[in-house]
């Protein structure tokens, strides 16, 4: 407040140093860098907060964008303000009428045009169902009736255009003048009029190429009239079915029948109840052609050219007026209708939007009859000749085209970042906006061409059905990729392109004021009063009111309406006259710089032409090197998005959407992903596989793709998905290993390789196949093996030492094995209750064996050799130092032998020796089971701190008074852990068991035949020592059948049946071991003895045998010791140092101990059990 009190004194001696100036840019310099820091922070939080975002953006998704066209706040009637009264009118009439003609246009392009466009589209032609397309034109009733409406309101104006312009162009010499005409020429409305009638003319050309609409509407009409026949069926009251029928027959008269344009053209313009007249008023005829040809020159000279923008749209204009001039005033200027024609050599065709295509021959052949019978059928012949040239000469050149305008956008966007980039210098402030202003409009102007290039050859294609080759597709597919290349350089420097336009736009205003001012002046100075005079400088002075504000669109309107009245009486010079229309232009273009970009980089035409993106996928697949390109056609097939929003005929537009994204997805998925996931799956088998003999694989001569490159692209967004690539290709890699690996788990490790060099080669980041229970190999179920544990115990070989069961022979290039881990994995599959189930087969399996060892020991062959072998022993045995003479077994299993042999060359003792191993392999996968349940119940309780100290669950949640589900949990809880510890700590004792169910049969009066087992042990034992020793090297010959290292179930069957036969002590009275030691060394030593005698006689021969004689006694003395060490670990199982008595014995004295609960007794202080 106190600055105000001073300034009165202060504002009386103030004098401009400039000081205040430089302070006013420094501030404005610190706000910029502000800004740009500012927004560099910005860009770094979002790229920290998603990675997953591309690099090209979808523009719906910004979260903050800048909005640059300016927006006008006044009235027309505020802003069209001089002293002049009647040019006021004037001016404000026609204004108006162009801004309503502005808002049609828009109205019609972006609702309109696309409802009828994007018709039928969305049912797959396939799943179409009957009633279906009446049901889609029921719901389009609406819309139609719509556009009903808006064709009327464009034919009002239309009129309201044409009545306005007479009225000021009027030939009655006893009418006022309004305004002196004669100079005026209001170029600019009878460009929006043509504006209004390409409008007309575009609905009229969408409906006529529209099959399914037109289908549709048949369809719906025929379903009317079967309404009509039987009304209560439809529950629909007849009375309401005449006046629909009625609206039907009038919209399909209005809109349907291709007659909007012409109905428009057709309509009464003389109205004497308004007292204006048209059709006889020859100053407005003039005037009308007047402007018609203006236009015509100005659009025709810039056709065709790289300076070109809106002229084809402006020449479709031109047609659509030259026809209503004709209608009006029904006289045809013959030389401006060649003209009109000729312009076909240049432009075959105009997009008029999507895929519609217009030919300016066949619109004026039908509209103007009366010029159309002055030509003659050959030069229109030619015309459609000359289109089928200008399509192949395109053709021709597109792989050109694209390759000059690839070097022009490129140079362009480094251009556009260079000078960007620069920092403004305040000396040449104009001089650096005139070069920003010259390079966004040569931005627009690329834009324009290749756009124009893509639509007008595609839709050409389309239109004239002819087959397009694939180079053109991939050359035109280029030209989008540079179209959105332009977009989204206009986008990505979004920031730094709006603050220039501001400055731009104020330094072009700048110059048209200039321009103005000069000519102001010159009017000024000329004192000769008319009105004529005052109109211009009026005019003058309204223009300069409109340019001192924002660039909004009415404003610009304003000052060219001005600017028709201003130029009369030469006003301007030549000189003047065209630098100042040309700065307008660029005003206009820089003003509407983002929509401009938008409008021409838009590819929603894409949708129709959706056939070229299987091959443009294709080639970014075989071109791999510069995929990153795929992210613009992906922006380019979003262009229709926002269009689609406008479709009536379904129930919402979601599914016309859901639809086309199925669709692109499909495509993309066939064409580039699943292509890619095979190819990289390929590469990562045939490189592990490099040992095979494959194809051959040398990247010079069979070239070589490298693929990595999808795999650095950032994920592409399509609508509410990213899609990424090299996730997707990773997902799929995964997914195929993972499950393969499942099918065959032998093949982990070469999948596990294959993920390391993804890893390597792609930067894949895969993820391990963690398999059930962290085993590659489950192995075979217990509840497999339990039911079929006969085939079990015969094909698989049991090793003591290393507790596992080894494969006898298999079709593969592998053998199965089975160990605790594999048993302790299927006890936690299927639960404990599984073990004692197990152990019942088992005792139902041994019951039958024992059966067929019964049998056995009571043949009378083998009985009889028994007790004489017995006998003998008992009478000899003072003479053999009590040891069982091995010459007296070698002699049983030869004699048994005798009795015959299988067809597979087996003697009995062999098939006996088998039966007693599979005894063994039963008692070995009892004891697996034993330890798998403990090996499981220990890693289940593995988490429990103290097995001795289990604090009790359910006791502490009812003391904390928790809910009654919670103390149900508690109490399961506590059961759970009940039945782990007891499972862990006892282990039941299945060996015990089994030797108590046997033992009172085997030692019963009855089976006294079986007590002479003891004698055939030591001719089993040099049958097995036989039979081990040639499976053990048949390893090492290529023939493999019956090979094996080990078959420990025989040491063990001897071992159970010696105790259930309580025959241990009886084994031991034999010596056996020590005869066959003794019989073995004592024939090494003669061996030594006779090697020491030949060595003298130097024959080789003899001493190479007995060096294979020493070699093979080494050998068999080394398989009975193994055995020995078998047997007397197998005997452990079975308590081998009690005899049964003892046991029983024992039995009783614990018995006693319990009952007196005397715990001192020395019998209790060692448990025999833990031995």
């Amino acid at each position: 407040m106190a600055v105000e009190g001073v300034s009165p004194d202060w504002e009386f001696d103030r004098f401009d140093d400039g000081s205040q100036k430089i302070h006013a840019e420094v501030q404005l310099k610190n706000y910029g860098k502000f800004l740009e820091e500012y927004t560099s922070q910005l860009k770094g939080i979002e790229d920290a907060l998603d990675e997953s975002i591309g690099d090209v953006w979808d523009f719906t998704l910004d979260p903050i964008a800048l909005q640059l066209l300016p927006y006008e706040q006044s009235s027309l009637l505020e802003l069209i303000k001089t002293e002049n009264k009647v040019l006021n009118k004037v001016i404000t009439v026609y204004a108006a009428l162009c801004c309503e003609i502005k808002k049609l246009k828009h109205e019609a392009e972006t609702k309109f045009y696309t409802g009828l466009l994007y018709y039928g589209e969305g049912a797959s032609h396939t799943s179409v169902v009957e009633g279906e397309s009446q049901i889609q034109m029921g719901r389009f009733m609406s819309f139609l009736q719509e556009l009903s409406c808006f064709v009327t309101r464009c034919s009002e104006v239309v009129v309201n255009v044409v009545h306005q312009l007479a009225s000021l162009y009027s030939s009655n010499k006893s009418a006022t003048k309004i305004i002196e005409s004669s100079g005026v020429h209001f170029q600019t409305v009878f460009e929006h009029l043509g504006e209004l009638l390409s409008v007309l003319l575009t609905l009229d050309e969408i409906i006529e190429n529209h099959a399914a609409l037109k289908d549709h509407w048949t369809m719906y009409k025929r379903l009317l009239k079967s309404v009509h026949h039987n009304p209560s069926k439809f529950s629909i009251q007849e009375e309401k079915l005449k006046p629909f029928e009625k609206l039907l027959l009038k919209l399909e008269g209005h809109i349907l029948d291709g007659m909007i344009f012409q109905a428009c053209v057709e309509q009464q313009f003389d109205t004497l109840a308004e007292g204006v007249s048209v059709s006889k008023n020859s100053t407005f005829a003039e005037e009308f052609a007047l402007n018609i040809r203006t236009i015509f020159i100005n659009v025709e000279s810039k056709l065709g050219e790289p300076a070109e923008i809106d002229q084809r749209d402006k020449y479709v204009g031109v047609c659509g007026l030259f026809v209503l001039h004709f209608h009006i005033f029904r006289t045809v200027d013959k030389k401006l209708f060649k003209s009109l024609l000729d312009v076909c050599k240049k432009v075959p065709a105009v997009t008029l939007t999507g895929n519609i295509m217009w030919f300016t021959d066949t619109f004026l052949v039908a509209k103007v009859p009366a010029a159309a019978k002055m030509l003659d059928k050959k030069s229109l012949h030619s015309i459609r000749a000359q289109r089928d040239n200008f399509l192949q000469q395109k053709a021709q050149m597109l792989v050109k085209d694209v390759q000059s305008y690839y070097v022009f956008v490129t140079s362009w966007m480094m251009k556009m970042e260079s000078i960007l980039a620069k920092e403004k210098r305040t000396d040449k402030f104009a001089e650096d906006l005139s070069n920003r202003c010259t390079i966004f409009i040569q931005g627009i102007l690329y834009a324009y061409s290749i756009s124009t290039i893509i639509k007008t050859t595609m839709n050409l294609y389309m239109s004239m059905q002819k087959p397009m080759t694939k180079t053109s597709v991939k050359a035109l597919c280029r030209l989008v990729e540079l179209l959105k290349a332009v977009e989204h350089t206009f986008h990505r420097r979004a920031m730094v392109v709006a603050d220039s336009v501001s400055h731009i736009t104020q330094h072009l205003q700048y110059q048209a004021l200039n321009s103005i001012a000069t000519a102001k002046k010159r009017v000024i100075s000329d004192k000769k009063y008319s009105e004529q005079r005052l109109d211009v400088l009026s005019a003058l002075v309204l223009a300069e009111n409109a340019l001192n504000g924002p660039s909004t669109k009415e404003r610009r309107l304003v000052v060219s309406l001005a600017l028709s009245v201003g130029t009369q009486m030469k006003t301007f010079k030549d000189e003047e006259l065209l630098p100042l229309q040309l700065v307008l232009k660029k005003l206009d273009l820089i003003s509407e710089l983002r929509e401009r970009v938008k409008i021409q980089c838009d590819c929603s035409f894409l949708y129709w032409h959706r056939a070229v993106f299987p091959i443009y996928l294709d080639d970014v697949y075989d071109h791999a090197v510069d995929a990153a390109r795929i992210h613009y056609m992906f922006s380019a097939l979003r262009d229709c998005v926002p269009a689609m929003l406008h479709a009536k005929h379904l129930e919402s537009c979601e599914q016309l959407l859901e639809s086309y994204n199925l669709e692109i997805m499909d495509i993309f998925k066939e064409h580039l992903l699943d292509k890619l996931c095979k190819e990289i799956e390929k590469d990562l088998r045939l490189s592990v596989h490099t040992h095979l003999k494959l194809d051959d694989r040398n990247p010079f001569k069979v070239g070589m793709k490298d693929l990595a490159h999808f795999f650095y692209l950032k994920p592409i967004r399509f609508f509410n998905r990213f899609i990424d690539i090299k996730a997707y290709v990773t997902h799929y890699l995964d997914k195929t290993f993972y499950n393969l690996t499942t099918v065959a788990l032998h093949d982990w490790a070469t999948y596990s390789e294959m993920r390391n060099l993804a890893t390597q080669r792609y930067g894949l980041v895969m993820t391990e196949a963690h398999l059930p229970s962290q085993t590659l190999e489950q192995g075979l179920d217990v509840l497999e093996i339990m039911r079929n544990i006969h085939v079990f115990v015969s094909r698989y070989l049991y090793n003591l030492n290393n507790q596992i069961f080894i494969e006898r022979t298999s079709n593969n290039k592998h053998l199965n094995t089975i160990n605790i881990r594999h048993i302790a994995n299927s006890i936690r599959t299927h639960g404990t209750g599984i073990m004692n189930t197990t152990v019942n087969f088992t005792y139902q399996f041994l019951r039958k064996k024992f059966y067929i060892f019964s049998q056995f020991m009571y043949d009378e062959h083998i009985k009889s050799r028994l007790i004489k072998d017995i006998r003998f022993f008992r009478e000899t045995k003072d003479q053999t130092d009590q040891k069982y003479p091995f010459e007296r077994a070698e002699k049983f299993n030869r004699g048994i032998r005798k009795l015959g042999i299988t067809p597979d060359g087996q003697s009995y003792l062999d098939q006996f020796r088998q039966l007693i191993s599979q005894i063994g392999n039963a008692m070995g996968y009892v004891r697996m089971i034993r330890s798998g349940g403990l090996h499981c119940c220990s890693n289940a309780i593995r988490f429990v701190p103290d097995l001795e100290d289990i604090v009790n669950f359910e006791e502490l949640v009812k003391e904390e008074g928790l809910s009654e589900e919670t103390q149900k949990s508690a109490r399961v809880l506590d059961s759970v852990l009940g039945d782990l510890t007891s499972n862990s700590a006892e282990g039941t004792e299945y060996f015990k068991k089994l030797v108590d169910v046997f033992a009172p049969e085997f030692r019963s009066a009855k089976n006294m035949h079986l007590r002479n087992f003891y004698m055939i042990v030591p001719p089993l034992t040099v049958n097995f020592a036989e039979h081990s020793i040639s499976c053990k090297e048949k390893l090492n010959k290529k023939n493999k059948v019956g090979a094996a290292f080990t078959d420990d179930g025989f040491a063990m069957g001897v071992a159970y049946i010696l105790k259930l036969l309580d025959q241990y002590q009886e084994f031991d009275s034999l010596h056996w071991l020590q005869a066959v030691r003794e019989k073995y060394l004592r024939e090494m030593k003669s061996m030594v003895k006779e090697q020491n005698v030949q060595a003298t006689s130097q024959d080789e021969k003899l001493m190479q045998t007995m060096n294979l004689t020493q070699k093979r006694l080494d050998i068999y003395l080394q398989e009975f010791e193994l055995l020995y060490f078998s047997l007397s670990s197998a005997r452990i199982f079975f308590r081998a140092d009690k005899t049964a008595a003892e046991e029983n014995q024992e039995k009783k004295d614990k018995d006693e101990v319990s009952k007196t609960g005397n715990g001192d007794s020395p019998s209790s202080s060692t448990d025999p059990s833990m031995k």
